[in-house]
């Protein structure tokens, strides 16, 4: 699939792009990895994890820059769109930022695919994309939207969407930082008690990168089944496991949060489909690559939503997958 082939990853020095590079080195034999991203020193960082690999190009750049995208994506096969201004209440407090980041920025990836009659993009969404509330997930579903609708723009070149929930351990993100506060006996800020989340490993979200390079036509989104919690029982595991004497405070919602996240809205529902036993497809609204008739024989989605408070996960259950993850 990927076997001498030019890759471009924008965003690629994060966490997801270094998992997505150590399983593109370790599966496949590409010609090049293109790491496109705006920070020196995650670029150094990786560089140096990667032992200075031949195969792999650092190059500093900003998704908002349409001629740096023109130049990098010349001669690319595959791209990777992982660039994004992602912590809601950044987003909530500079609202052009994440617009020029998450929204042009995704049109200028589509404009210079398009130019460089790329094969494919992959574009990676979120949960907070579905029935948005906050900036952050109206600019990732209007992205989305974009994504699917550069399908209908001519020269050949395929778009597809996965929509992701949470993935476990990336930078910034919530388990790191309760570990960071539990190790220093600090109090837990939890916004709500109720709250619940979709939980996902980096190597479940690669799969579901890969799952949908190998059987997209185009125009869909694809989204794995995955499971959710509630984040107070995340950290008493996490308290317990760690032997700490941390105590949980209630903080309250920040702007733009939600109590329960979404991976399928039910106004999705309906073009919703059972793709297998890990992954459902949402067909667009949009005529796109004859997808109604290719996806004719499998099976309809029968909920009305997807939602993180729909099944949740046991406090045993979330110690074996922090386990899994050596993260306690």
């Amino acid at each position: 699939m990927f076997n001498k082939r030019n890759i471009l990853i924008t965003g690629g020095s994060g966490s997801w792009g270094n998992e997505l590079t150590k399983q593109l080195l370790n599966r496949y034999n590409p010609e090049k990895i293109i790491i496109y991203s705006r920070s020196e020193l995650p670029q150094v960082e990786m560089e140096r994890r990667f032992k200075a690999n031949p195969k792999l190009k650092f190059i500093i750049g900003d998704i908002r820059d349409l001629n740096g995208l023109n130049e990098t994506m010349t001669d690319v096969d595959y791209v990777f769109h992982l660039a994004a201004l992602k912590h809601v209440p950044i987003c909530e407090n500079n609202p052009w930022e994440s617009i020029a980041t998450n929204i042009i920025g995704t049109e200028n990836v589509i404009r210079a695919a398009i130019k460089s009659k790329v094969k494919l993009v992959i574009d990676v969404s979120t949960d907070k994309a579905c029935a948005p509330i906050n900036l952050y997930g109206t600019c990732k579903s209007s992205g989305e939207k974009l994504i699917i609708h550069a399908n209908k723009r001519g020269n050949g070149t395929k778009f597809v969407c996965i929509r992701a929930g949470n993935v476990m351990g990336t930078r910034g993100s919530v388990i790191p930082f309760f570990k960071e506060l539990i190790k220093s006996g600090e109090d837990i800020p939890i916004t709500d008690f109720n709250m619940t989340r979709y939980f996902m490993t980096l190597e479940e979200a690669i799969g579901l990168l890969f799952k949908a390079v190998k059987h997209c036509y185009g125009g869909e989104i694809f989204v794995m089944k995955m499971p959710a919690c509630k984040i107070v029982d995340l950290a008493e595991v996490m308290i317990k496991e760690l032997n700490s004497k941390s105590k949980l405070k209630e903080i309250g919602i920040r702007p733009g949060e939600k109590l329960h996240e979404f991976l399928i809205s039910e106004y999705e529902a309906k073009n919703t489909l059972i793709f297998d036993d890990t992954y459902y497809v949402i067909l667009p609204q949009l005529n796109v690559n004859n997808l109604i008739e290719k996806y004719k024989n499998f099976e309809k989605f029968k909920v009305d939503k997807y939602s993180s408070n729909d099944k949740l996960m046991s406090k045993e259950e979330i110690k074996k997958k922090l386990k899994d993850g050596h993260f306690i």
